[in-house]
């Protein structure tokens, strides 16, 4: 039997992604993915299906993707669905899935312009006392007028 079953979501953010820190000071990031699904219907019409999945990362996932995620943005987040369960205010017995993300990409689509974290000679970044504090940052040109490499 195997004991991890990776899940993929392919879609946008539908809000922005919310960060926050446990009592421990681990990060928390909260975030939700509209995924759309089209096909054709027995009579010859097509059809657009759009399922909404709660996402969370954790730590140095959730940090990282906390300084680049916005609402609409699209993405690929990796990770493994795992199912809550608790009792309302009623007393009905309730359960939702979610994905526990692993990594996650922006999708080239919803790139306009990024910029590439500077490292030192140690690999943290520069004037930095830990390789996540105050990120040193360079401006990279996407889609520069270039000759293709081919």
């Amino acid at each position: 039997m195997v004991a991890f079953s990776p899940a993929i979501i392919v879609g946008n953010l539908t809000r922005d992604p919310e960060l926050n820190y446990t009592d421990g000071g681990a990060a928390r990031l909260n975030f939700s993915i509209a995924s759309n699904h089209y096909y054709t219907d027995a009579s010859g019409e097509k059809q657009e299906k759009t399922s909404f999945f709660n996402c969370t990362a954790w730590r140095y996932t959730a940090e990282d993707a906390a300084d680049v995620l916005e609402k609409g943005v699209g993405v690929i987040a990796q990770g493994r669905l795992e199912q809550r369960s608790w009792e309302d205010k009623e007393g009905n017995k309730r359960s939702s899935v979610e994905l526990i993300v692993d990594h996650i990409g922006i999708l080239c689509r919803s790139i306009e312009s990024f910029e590439r974290k500077v490292r030192n000679q140690e690999g943290g970044a520069q004037g930095a006392s830990s390789p996540r504090a105050n990120k040193a940052r360079q401006p990279v040109a996407v889609g520069a007028e270039e000759d293709p490499p081919f």
